[in-house]
């Protein structure tokens, strides 16, 4: 377990993919291991500090669409001494989006030119424009789910998505739905319906 506690600081350091407008997903694995051999699963627990982000509730809709996907794919969740450790934890990062608009108004007028419009033509008068800039802050948030293999302590799978905070309210509709789409590339698909 001091494996999995030292790598989780290290993943948890390196996880900082943000998104504004989309959530996006990044995967990997070890492709030498072969999933379908997992046959339960237990929870690490939350890593440090995903608890000043998150209330217990979001803890808990977070864990069951987890342990809802690996039902699906014939996992059951044990207590302890599962084959699986599965850990989980959320960072945020403050971003600023900066936007500039310009404003022009006037212009030069151009006189006729010369003799029936041909030769040099005279003009007076400037424009002149405005650029206003503003900027606004927002939160973006990555959710981490890390599987290691429980006999040799080693991350085999690991995937995220990244994007703009919602308001709380939306959160129990929405989180199902990003961990569906977190786990789309895990390598055991559920099963078709007959």
């Amino acid at each position: 377990m001091k494996n999995i506690k030292n790598a989780l600081g290290i993943v948890m350091a390196a996880m900082f993919i943000a998104s504004c407008s989309t959530v996006k997903i990044h995967t990997d694995l070890d492709s030498t291991v072969d999933f379908s051999k997992y046959k339960n699963f237990e929870y690490y627990g939350w890593a440090d500090g995903s608890d000043r982000i998150l209330n217990d509730l979001d803890k808990r809709r977070i864990e069951k669409a987890f342990a809802d996907e690996l039902y699906k794919r014939g996992m059951g969740y044990v207590a302890k001494d599962g084959d699986m450790v599965v850990a989980l934890y959320i960072v945020t990062e403050t971003k600023t989006q900066t936007t500039a608009t310009t404003t022009s108004m006037g212009g030069a007028y151009g006189g006729y030119g010369g003799y029936y419009g041909y030769g040099p033509g005279y003009g007076w008068g400037a424009g002149h424009s405005t650029t206003q800039i503003s900027s606004y802050d927002y939160k973006v948030g990555t959710l981490v789910i890390s599987m290691y293999d429980k006999e040799k302590e080693q991350l085999i799978w690991e995937s995220s998505a990244s994007g703009e905070l919602q308001d709380p309210s939306k959160r129990e509709k929405s989180i199902p739905y990003i961990v569906s789409k977190i786990m789309k590339d895990y390598p055991v698909p559920i099963p078709k319906e007959k």
